[in-house]
């Protein structure tokens, strides 16, 4: 009965990859799939240039081409669970560990949480970005991916919040926390397993301007999974970053600016920076509350 079970949850995304537990190696199997997904989601974009006019694949391409990047990465995890799955242990990708805190509670703490990050990886972001200004080679090397980067999301706000705030965290965050990282933590300290796979979610964004922003942020969901092995709410991190920055970004009025500094002026931005770090400090102190059910974190065993 129990092989039965494990065969039919063998269909469900999170449930069917939970006897594949990558360590290093493993993660690089996984980008190296991931990889060649992204090879084959421009292929589905070219071919689809083929048939269709060049300013709906520039404006829709994105929503077919992204999912099937991950397809690679998805199959092949798949197969090393089954693989795995009559004689190792397997880990669920999402647990609920909340320790004394309702599903509510710990949510909202993770939505002040989301915002708090934003605007604490500001400010390194920010200096990153007036280096750049001052390098014409990064200058023009920016302005080329800034380029790519429009084209993918800039068609409508719709299209636009589907593929960063809805996809971007199903698929992203199944193989950097669920995968990645919960391969790691029963592998090594729980310290160099979140920055490792925080690491890697940088790296996968394929953006030397975004790693910075994207590290600080894989550093926090890396913790929050560490401390309750929900994927559900780095998802909802993830969700709030991106559908915040697609919202902003559709806004006329904030178009004109380039900085947070630039929109809030420099008193104003010194202040929601303060409270930011201490929204961030209190967060992370509420997490902290969660007692740990072994030594790689609350992530249950299947």
């Amino acid at each position: 009965m129990a092989l039965f079970a494990r065969r039919v949850n063998n269909y469900n995304l999170y449930a069917g990859h939970a006897w594949y537990v990558p360590g290093v190696g493993g993660m690089f199997s996984l980008l190296g799939w991931f990889l060649i997904g992204t090879l084959l989601g421009s292929l589905v974009t070219f071919l689809l240039g083929l048939f269709f006019p060049p300013e709906s694949v520039l404006d829709y391409g994105s929503l077919i081409a992204y999912p099937v990047s991950f397809i690679p990465a998805m199959m092949f995890a798949a197969g090393q669970s089954r693989k795995n799955m009559l004689f190792d242990p397997g880990y669920k990708l999402s647990s609920a560990n909340f320790g004394p805190f309702k599903w509510w509670s710990i949510a909202l703490i993770t939505v002040v949480l989301s915002f708090a990050t934003m605007i604490s990886a500001d400010l390194p972001n920010y200096f990153t970005l007036k280096l750049t200004d001052t390098v014409p080679a990064l200058k023009e090397f920016y302005d080329m991916i800034s380029a790519i980067l429009e084209q993918m999301t800039g068609g409508p706000l719709w299209s636009s919040f589907l593929l960063t705030a809805i996809f971007a965290p199903i698929f992203e965050e199944w193989l950097c926390r669920g995968m990645v990282l919960r391969g790691l933590l029963t592998k090594m300290k729980p310290g160099w397993a979140i920055v490792i796979s925080a690491l890697f979610f940088a790296v996968i964004h394929m953006n030397p301007w975004q790693a910075l922003n994207a590290f600080i942020i894989g550093v926090v969901m890396g913790y929050v999974y560490y401390k309750t092995g929900s994927l559900w709410l780095t998802m909802l991190i993830h969700f709030v970053n991106n559908g915040f920055a697609v919202i902003m970004a559709h806004i006329p009025s904030m178009q004109e600016y380039d900085y947070w500094i630039d929109m809030m002026g420099t008193s104003t931005y010194v202040v929601v920076y303060i409270l930011g770090l201490a929204a961030l400090a209190l967060c992370i102190m509420a997490f902290k509350r969660i007692p740990l059910k072994a030594p790689y974190g609350n992530i249950d065993r299947v």
